[in-house]
């Protein structure tokens, strides 16, 4: 699961006869097999969760076949994140990353937006404006080995229920500063949860879904602590109870979790650029997201 699967941003010039229209959900078996030729390793069904998420752009050639991607995700009415970036390998170098990106901006003129560019497509988004605000690392693996992590004193984990989903909402609203009212019930139809709890009180969260070759632990929110043990709680108990399964988690550099994850097994495969325009998100201090939903979806 390379980190430029979901952003990356292909840039490139002379634009040859490529027309650009609205990606469907009818796009999706084309846009699959696109991305399996860059050697992505989304699922069909990733790609639907995604595009039903989100809308965007594809490009097509005189032939009407898909040669370009890109897709953009609404959060709350000044943010978006944008992704699923890919031109296939004949038709790079040609200008449609660029024509992509600058159709989905247009689209979204007054948002702070979001995105992951790889280092193809890093100098694209810096020239439009886009500035740096962190690295995402990526980890995944099947041979870890996840330990006993002990929690602060009052604090232990519990399943998911149905009445937490508005709070799971509010803390990763807050832990990102977007608003992912809408995103946190379509993650939990297919997704599994566990929560941290404080007295009786919900703290953080982390989620386990199906994902391209294997699984992703992801968002995984919680308050932070010298140590980051909140977090590792969170991440080893899904690792402990799918020990032999390929298993990925994306986390940003600042966190410091990066080490611990590669000392378990999980060993650093790959880096991203995560940056901004028209701003940055305005996050609680109280809460931090230490692993991302996905690339795509931050």
């Amino acid at each position: 699961m390379s980190s430029r699967e979901e952003a990356g941003v292909p840039d490139s010039s002379n634009n040859d006869v490529v027309q650009y229209r609205a990606f469907t959900l009818d796009d999706i078996p084309a846009a699959h097999a696109l991305s399996m030729s860059v050697k992505w390793r989304h699922r069909a069904d990733d790609w639907r969760f995604a595009a039903r998420l989100g809308s965007g752009f594809a490009a097509v050639d005189e032939q009407a076949a898909l040669v370009g991607t890109a897709l953009a995700w609404r959060f709350g009415a000044s943010a978006a994140t944008l992704g699923m970036f890919i031109v296939s390998p004949e038709h790079q170098r040609r200008g449609i990353g660029r024509g992509l990106l600058d159709r989905l901006m247009a689209e979204l003129p007054s948002r702070m937006l979001l995105i992951h560019a790889s280092n193809e497509g890093k100098p694209l988004c810096e020239e439009r404006g886009f500035t740096r605000i962190d690295t995402i690392r990526q980890h995944q693996g099947a041979a870890f080995q996840p330990p006993l992590v002990s929690l602060p004193p009052g604090e232990r984990l519990r399943p998911i229920g149905a009445k937490d989903t508005p709070r799971l909402a509010e803390l990763a609203s807050r832990a990102t500063g977007m608003d992912r009212t809408e995103l946190l019930p379509q993650l939990l139809d297919v997704a599994s949860g566990i929560a941290l709890d404080r007295d009786g009180e919900l703290t953080g969260f982390a989620l386990f879904r199906r994902f391209g070759d294997g699984h992703v632990i992801g968002p995984v929110i919680a308050p932070e602590s010298p140590d980051q043990s909140r977090a590792k709680a969170l991440i080893s108990y899904w690792l402990a109870l799918n020990a032999g399964m390929f298993v990925r988690v994306d986390t940003p550099l600042r966190y410091g979790l990066s080490s611990w994850l590669e000392g378990l097994g999980l060993p650093l495969v790959d880096t991203i650029e995560q940056m901004a325009l028209n701003g940055t998100p305005s996050t609680d201090d109280t809460l931090t997201q230490f692993a991302l939903t996905s690339q795509a979806l931050w």
